[in-house]
């Protein structure tokens, strides 16, 4: 067996590091744009400043690699459940230490700058779920075990919902993903997707007449299946009448759901985004800003520190949510497309790298990295341009925030550490 001892980097995936490179870079040189002033000119530099201060984290986010370097690979199975179960705990201590910040109590206040345990929850739930999955007695196709991993991912995503901070607790959604590839029945994967698009269709067109799509929809399934595969429907008949119902009656819940759980500004911007609503001052006033100010780059960009709305600070939250804007006016369409395509091969270039581990617990790992990535990068952007409704969650290594990326940090590293171990017998 090779020894690490001598290199500590020795066969770390070079590429994925590379992505993380360059995107902490143009994340911290549009930071830059967001917060230095046109009268300044980029002439002064403060580590007071919001540059300043994730220039700080950028530099402590290289600690937390090497230390991950520094440790067995083994290490992150071994103790995947007690580091899941101290992160639920941080997560319930919010309850009673927690900060307040603009309504939600996510944050721990710890003086020279704030905590929130919720970006870390992620790696320990990726870890735990891996860990989980990892059990060769354990079969996803088994109630038993669709259980367990439901209820590892509805703890913290709970904990997380009550703060309220509902946006965090959404991208937990992105597991089903990870267990679908490692053998979550076909069905519950569809179900979900059904789900989804009878949610949207009920908002958009009211229950009524989804209810008359939903029935015209079973009734040409019918006339399919009774003309061309009869004994499909005669196996399956049961099944698809039980599948009608459930979605009748998610149909009726959806409007109940939406009117007598959602908050007033939930519902604000669900209609905005399904045009019921025009609001441009308020509620609607972020997601108008954003889409006026990425639209003003046009195709090549105004260039760097040259974007009036974004020197003029017209977007709010445009250093952390929407920080997208700042690259749709500096470098326009062209600069969006090679950014949204360094996501989509990083993205691909993690699962292509869980696709080749040895360990199932690597393999769940990373897909599970791959997941959340992917979710946080299509929400973010698909609420930056209005196609998505404003829920506020950051771009991955992108946002201004310490804890946010150190939570990206950890969770990518610990998928290269366990790679460059995958040669190796634990």
């Amino acid at each position: 067996m090779r020894s690490r001892k001598d290199n500590i980097f020795y066969g770390i995936d070079r590429t994925l590091v590379l992505f993380y490179l360059i995107l902490i870079f143009l994340g911290w040189l549009n930071i830059y744009a967001t917060t230095i002033s046109i009268s300044e000119n980029g002439d002064s530099f403060s580590f007071a400043t919001e540059y300043g201060k994730q220039l700080i984290w950028i530099a402590l986010s290289f600690v937390l690699i090497m230390f991950i370097f520094l440790l067995e690979s083994r290490y992150f199975e071994k103790y995947a459940s007690i580091i899941y179960v101290i992160t639920v705990l941080s997560l319930v201590g919010l309850f009673v230490f927690g900060k307040n910040i603009n309504g939600a109590t996510s944050w721990y206040n710890l003086g020279m700058t704030s905590i929130q345990p919720s970006e870390f929850s992620k790696v320990a739930t990726a870890l735990a779920m891996a860990k989980l999955l990892n059990d060769k007695q354990l079969n996803l196709k088994k109630t038993n075990t669709q259980i367990q991993a439901l209820l590892l991912l509805l703890i913290p995503a709970i904990l997380i919902i009550l703060q309220p901070d509902p946006g965090s607790a959404l991208v937990y959604g992105s597991f089903i993903f990870v267990l679908y590839r490692e053998g979550l029945p076909v069905y519950h994967f569809s179900f979900g997707v059904l789900s989804l698009v009878l949610f949207i269709t009920t908002l958009i067109f009211g229950s009524n007449n989804t209810i008359i799509g939903a029935i015209a929809v079973f009734g040409f399934i019918l006339l399919y299946l009774y003309l061309y595969r009869s004994k499909a429907l005669k196996r399956g008949w049961i099944r698809m009448v039980g599948a009608f119902f459930i979605s009748i009656l998610f149909i009726f819940s959806v409007e109940f759901v939406f009117n007598n759980v959602f908050e007033q500004h939930h519902r604000d911007r669900f209609n905005i985004l399904f045009e019921k609503t025009e609001d441009t001052k308020s509620i609607g006033y972020n997601t108008n800003q954003s889409i006026t100010t990425i639209a003003s780059g046009g195709f090549f960009g105004k260039g760097f520190l040259q974007g009036e709305r974004t020197q003029g600070d017209f977007v709010p939250a445009q250093q952390t949510d929407y920080i997208f804007t700042t690259v749709g006016e500096q470098w326009g369409f062209i600069g969006s497309t090679i950014l949204v395509a360094i996501f989509i091969l990083f993205i691909l270039r993690i699962i292509k790298i869980a696709e080749r581990q040895k360990s199932k617990f690597s393999r769940v790992y990373g897909y599970s990295v791959a997941a959340i990535l992917f979710t946080h990068f299509t929400i973010n952007i698909g609420m930056v341009i209005g196609i998505l409704p404003t829920i506020g969650i950051p771009l991955p290594f992108f946002s201004y925030g310490g804890s946010a990326l150190w939570g990206f940090t950890v969770l990518l590293f610990i998928l290269i550490r366990l790679d460059a171990n995958r040669t190796y017998e634990w």
